[in-house]
């Protein structure tokens, strides 16, 4: 089984008392936290210990979703302990910088068609398409997929990378109407149709701006996909 945390689920700040984009993933022994934005740290830690983790997988380094990664340096330097890291190379973000030459993290460079085993938690490594090297991931263990899109606005490949994934947590943070092929997300709806188009069990949009009405977006997502949810902090799936 694999449970699900949303720890936070803002972008690109946080709404009043809110967290930017961070979630925790257990999968049978392996724990797992995908980006950790500000506020989340917080957060995991009500929930174990960030230094127990079996990994961290970043989607990209906007601070939005690493935010809380120079704070956590801090505590695997007071524990002596060492976390394993895996994202895409961006030597133009100072939190990169720190991670892949701080000795507290060790680092492993990911792309896009990479795969990872990590105590049988399979994970494939997923194209995203946003301003700086971003990725997504598609993780599996025993019979469930969860898939993960990270940032991205469309792609051809999306809808194989999380084909029957079993729950899909997307980037829909735009309404319709401010959407557009330039721009560095996906709206609601697009999220909608490729959740439809990957014929996934259940979407969950997340990185929601708290300028946009989240009931625009979810009415707009259900149209096209009515196994719907939007992201709250604080809420548990189990897959």
């Amino acid at each position: 089984m694999m449970k699900l945390h949303l720890l936070g689920v803002n972008g690109p700040f946080p709404e009043s008392r809110g967290a930017t984009s961070g979630y925790f993933l257990e999968a049978g022994s392996s724990l797992l936290q995908l980006d950790l934005g500000s506020g989340t740290l917080a957060s995991l830690t009500a929930l174990t210990a960030p230094e127990s983790l079996t990994a961290v997988l970043i989607s990209h380094w906007h601070y939005d979703h690493t935010a809380d990664l120079p704070v956590l340096m801090y505590r695997l330097q007071a524990l002596d302990r060492v976390l394993p890291v895996f994202g895409p190379v961006d030597p133009s973000s100072p939190v990169f910088q720190l991670v892949s030459a701080d000795r507290v993290f060790s680092f492993t460079a990911v792309k896009a068609g990479d795969r990872i085993d990590l105590n049988g938690v399979r994970i494939q490594v997923a194209a995203a398409r946003h301003p700086v090297p971003a990725v997504g991931y598609r993780i599996s263990y025993e019979d469930k997929a969860f898939g993960y899109t990270g940032d991205t606005n469309t792609l051809p490949s999306l809808a194989d990378d999380y084909n029957r994934c079993d729950l899909l947590l997307a980037d829909g943070l735009f309404p319709s109407d401010l959407w557009s092929e330039e721009k560095p997300h996906l709206s609601a709806e697009l999220a909608a149709r490729l959740a439809a188009d990957a014929h996934a069990g259940q979407l969950i949009i997340t990185h929601l701006n708290p300028f946009f009405p989240v009931r625009t977006l979810l009415d707009e997502a259900r149209r096209y996909y009515p196994s719907v949810r939007l992201a709250e902090a604080g809420t548990v799936f189990a897959l």
